[in-house]
């Protein structure tokens, strides 16, 4: 598979779920992403939700995409480094592609709009059908 193959995933299946860490307790949570693309994993959250803490304590992550509609049970599975983004100009960009965060009240000037991207990314796919054979990664990031 192609970097534009893991990419295109990513934004067709955009529910994905995020892994970190506190202290050394997993966590996981569904996350929607906003966007993919060859420079990283793009996502927004709020500064006073414990994901934010959890990311500047420790910015290693995972995250798995899913395909709900495919029949083998298809994911892609990314590790990587989170990079906070400090961006007016994107953060004007993502609430436009949000406009449910401005309902909440949130501008681009806020400090509680947190912008970050997964870089360093380590990325496989899986499924049923090929889940005993060994990983090929793809680097991107």
């Amino acid at each position: 598979m192609e970097l534009n193959d893991y990419i295109k995933f990513a934004n067709e299946n955009p529910i994905s779920y995020l892994a970190t860490t506190e202290g050394t307790q997993p966590r996981v949570r569904g996350f929607q992403l906003w966007y993919a693309d060859k420079t990283g994993l793009y996502y927004s959250s709020a500064a006073g939700k414990e994901l934010y803490k959890q990311l500047k304590e420790n910015p290693k992550v995972e995250i798995c995409f899913f395909n709900p509609k495919s029949k083998d049970m298809q994911q892609m599975r990314v590790s990587g480094t989170v990079q906070f983004i400090d961006d007016l100009e994107m953060k004007k960009k993502l609430l436009d592609a949000r406009p449910f965060l401005k309902q909440a009240g949130l501008t681009p000037e806020n400090p509680g709009l947190i912008l970050f991207k997964v870089t360093k990314c380590q990325a496989h796919f899986w499924t049923f059908a090929t889940g005993n054979q060994p990983k090929q990664f793809v680097s991107f990031a």
